[in-house]
């Protein structure tokens, strides 16, 4: 290992132990997380169960599963569920820019303080 690499495995061990000092740049990275996180999990979570209902209506049309469970003639209530999976997957994007959109103007005047103190400290 040569001199450079010895610097920057001590420098990275050192770092570990070191008091981390919060900065006004890392309390703006808070600030914008705690905007878009809400959002994202919703997006996520209601995305996966949309798909879910969505794939349910589909097994049910395509396979024996409607017959299994008793169900005569699956092709009307497959395409309903269907239907209801593929409506909140539609319904997911616009609900989520909603909130991400209301979080934004709640949280605005924070980081937009908090990020003309940092460039103008520059």
């Amino acid at each position: 290992m040569n001199r450079n690499d010895k610097q920057y495995m001590a420098q990275k061990i050192r770092a570990q132990y070191m008091e981390n000092q919060t900065s006004e740049l890392d309390a703006l990275r808070e600030l914008d997380a705690k905007v878009k996180r809400p959002a994202n999990v919703f997006a996520y979570i209601f995305g996966s169960i949309g798909a879910i209902v969505m794939g349910g209506g589909m097994s049910l049309i395509m396979t024996e599963i409607g017959s299994v469970i008793g169900i005569a003639n699956p092709l009307i209530p497959g395409i309903v569920i269907g239907a209801v999976g593929l409506a909140m997957a539609v319904v997911n994007y616009p609900v989520y820019k909603s909130i991400l959109n209301s979080r934004k103007k709640k949280y605005a005047d924070r980081i937009l303080d908090l990020s003309e103190k940092i460039m103008s400290s520059q």
